[in-house]
């Protein structure tokens, strides 16, 4: 039996990667049932100040393929606890790159109240969609 019943993460999803299928398998480990939140071009134009170079509903379609994800959900903003009262589960799976951010520090005091657990995991060293996006210009270069 799995330790958790049902389990959420999120992320932008963009250029998935390996490091993207980390954290969906390990979260699957742990819950019977995986909720991901995938987010919108809108919130990430927000907070990035920048566009995801795959559309919206192809990173829905891409999240949806793997088999370690029960449910694919938009995310239209950055409020974990408003997410909670939607889908109440009892995990929140982070990549430990955001242990100790404000926003995390925050949903820990939130989640500390309601029962949910937040479990980071290790980040996936040396993969990641900026990372590649900067590949990928040094290639156009070199062409």
């Amino acid at each position: 039996m799995k330790p958790y019943k049902i389990g959420y993460t999120t992320g932008v999803f963009d250029l998935f990667h390996v490091g993207h299928l980390n954290i969906l398998k390990k979260a699957k480990e742990q819950c019977e049932y995986l909720i991901v939140g995938v987010s919108t071009d809108e919130l990430v134009q927000e907070y990035k100040n920048k566009l995801p170079v795959i559309p919206y509903y192809e990173r829905i379609e891409i999240v949806e393929g793997i088999k370690y994800v029960d449910k694919v959900v938009p995310q239209m903003n950055r409020d974990k606890f408003s997410a909670w009262n939607n889908f109440q589960f009892n995990v929140m799976f982070v990549g430990d790159d955001w242990k100790g951010n404000p926003l995390f520090n925050e949903v820990e005091k939130k989640f500390n109240h309601v029962g949910v657990d937040i479990v980071y995991f290790p980040y996936t060293k040396g993969v990641s969609s900026t990372e590649l996006k900067q590949k990928l210009k040094i290639k156009e270069k070199v062409i």
